[in-house]
């Protein structure tokens, strides 16, 4: 779908849009004491002025003061027929809102269209899992012709079926269809592999011990069950990256993406083969949101040089590359996650840190060095305390800025108390998803304990920590949904999408809620202050880009219970309509 510019008729350009509202209902999302406004003015790109409406006419209508005229009104209740005639009125649904672009600053976009291929989210036992197979391939005959085909899906989790057990590769060999074929299904958390026999035989000769940051789930007998934990997935011999299928992943994503409200992404894991394809697809075309990509590769020794620095690359500046991601440890659905102390439901492991800590310090330092963005995935207070050492000792340096590098860590979902207080202290930024919390709160107290689970999933104490109130919200879809205001949501209820949680209907531990406005500002300024944007994205302020989104209901005022009811009708970006109408 071709983007509409506002206030266009017939596919010109106009250069003023005039976007209001009879009440205080554009929702700015900035620190000032005019939270709020009736409407914004977009000149081109940018937006050129905000406040009342009446206000905004008066000042705007005097063409002595610009050379163009007005193109045309948005307006969400009723028309102003004392504007000028020439101005195209456009009338939106009476309870509708507008906030800035939604900005997600965790996610992986092609990964979620390879989920999208074949999900297996919703499947609740091995047995559903099987019978979804059967059927992929069943509807596929490219594949059910020949059996050399991979068959890769994604979304199965261990933890919401009976028993809670991993699978086995054997399982596979139950379904005669399946029998001898290569599959490798991708755990919901990203961080674990189930693969049939067939490719464990093209893995072989498997390394007898252990894997450095990684885990192969052996049976009693010392044999693999076809289960990979972090590093030994790198064993899997997939298919090379294809430009072909990454179009088919970008195009599903974008689309989808657009349909929720989002106008920028955090894409946290780009290999220098994505780079290329998203830096060749900006140069011939302008991409359908902004893309900000943290490069990825794994290996101890230092890479940057296989990735370009890009700054508001390609057509309409929209693609960056100016961060790597670095992985302290996993997952705690799978045990990836590196804890101080052994699993509270599983005593014989304290989980995986996928680097060892000097290796991760050596390149956190050459990356900073570099002028790079480091972003460090980590999970368990174990990892969390290793790379607060790590950044508490590079900032002890007076050679580098906290400003000018900005470290991040991706997820910080389960530290000390301590170390909460650290992260404040040292100005690092958390990046947080809220979601994580009411997908996990049915099991993580059990994996946790009752004193450590008061450090994890803790957004208001890490807000509080923060002396310049900076907590990115986001997603990790497709881990989580893709949906911005399921995290909106999940951060200021701590309840499940059907409203209820182990503590009951107040929330899982209710005192880490956030307001509205907190979690509206993390999904915007917050995001936008992470990679480096704050100056022209994350609110509707004058000279800022002309990034909104159009709601057909207030998410800030309305019950709990109807936020996730709220839908998009038009997301802009750049003043150009890429999804809905206006």
């Amino acid at each position: 779908m071709a983007p509409r510019t506002l206030g266009c008729a017939g596919g010109d350009r106009r250069d003023l849009d005039l976007v209001s509202t009879s009440n205080p209902f554009i929702r700015l999302c900035i620190d000032s004491d005019l939270p709020n406004v009736q409407c914004i003015l977009v000149h081109d790109t940018l937006i050129s002025d905000t406040g009342d409406l009446e206000d905004i006419t008066l000042r705007w209508r005097d063409r002595s003061r610009l050379d163009i005229p007005l193109a045309g009104v948005i307006h969400l209740h009723r028309p102003f027929n004392f504007l000028e005639p020439s101005l195209r009125v456009i009338n939106l649904q009476p309870d509708s809102i507008v906030v800035p672009g939604l900005i997600d600053p965790h996610v992986h976009m092609l990964q979620y269209g390879f989920k999208m291929n074949l999900n297996l989210e919703d499947c609740i036992s091995v047995d559903d899992v099987l019978s979804r197979l059967k059927a992929y391939v069943i509807s596929h005959p490219d594949i059910l012709s020949d059996p050399t085909r991979w068959i890769e899906g994604m979304g199965w989790d261990q933890n919401k079926w009976p028993g809670a057990q991993y699978p086995h590769a054997d399982d596979f060999d139950r379904e005669p269809l399946l029998r001898g074929r290569r599959i490798s299904l991708t755990h919901i958390d990203a961080h674990a592999c189930w693969v049939s026999n067939r490719v464990l035989q093209l893995m072989a000769p498997l390394p007898e011990g252990d894997i450095n940051g990684g885990l192969i789930i052996r049976d009693k007998h010392g044999k693999p069950t076809g289960i990979l934990v972090d590093n030994a997935i790198d064993l899997i011999p997939l298919e090379p990256f294809s430009e072909a299928r990454a179009m088919e992943y970008f195009t599903r994503a974008t689309s989808d993406a657009l349909a929720v409200g989002l106008t920028s992404v955090h894409d946290a894991f780009s290999i220098p083969e994505e780079i290329q394809f998203y830096k060749k697809l900006s140069e011939t075309q302008k991409l359908p949101l902004r893309f900000y990509l943290m490069g990825g590769v794994i290996s101890d020794d230092y890479w940057g040089g296989q990735i370009p620095r890009l700054i508001q690359h390609g057509f309409g500046g929209r693609l960056t590359v100016r961060s790597v991601k670095l992985f302290a440890d996993g997952a705690l659905s799978s045990f990836g996650a590196a804890l101080l102390e052994p699993y509270s439901d599983n005593p014989s492991t304290s989980g995986i840190m996928r680097m060892r800590p000097e290796v991760l310090a050596k390149l956190v330092r050459e990356f900073s060095n570099d002028g790079w963005q480091v972003n460090i995935h980590c999970t368990g207070d174990r990892a969390n305390h290793v790379v607060l050492d790590i950044y508490e000792d590079m900032l002890a340096n007076a050679s580098f800025s906290i400003d000018t590098l900005r470290p991040r860590i991706e997820h910080a979902q389960i530290l000390t108390l301590d170390d909460i207080k650290r992260t404040g202290k040292l100005d690092v930024i958390p990046s947080v998803q809220p979601t994580y919390a009411t997908s996990d709160m049915w099991y993580a107290e059990d994996r946790l304990g009752p004193k450590r689970i008061q450090g994890a999933y803790a957004y208001r104490t890490l807000l509080n920590a923060s002396p310049t109130k900076i907590l990115p919200l986001g997603s990790d879809f497709p881990v989580e949904g893709i949906n911005p205001l399921l995290g909106f949501y999940a951060a200021v209820s701590r309840l499940s999408v059907t409203g209820d949680s182990p503590h009951g209907p107040g929330g899982w531990y209710p005192s880490e809620r956030l307001t509205r406005a907190e979690a509206l500002k993390g999904m915007t300024l917050d995001a936008a202050y992470a990679s480096f944007s704050e100056n022209i994205l994350g609110s509707l302020s004058i000279g800022k880009k002309a990034d909104f989104i159009v709601l057909d209901r207030d998410i800030m005022t309305v019950p709990i219970e109807d936020i996730l009811s709220a839908k998009v009708i038009a997301t802009v970006i750049d003043g150009e309509v890429e999804y809905g109408n206006l």
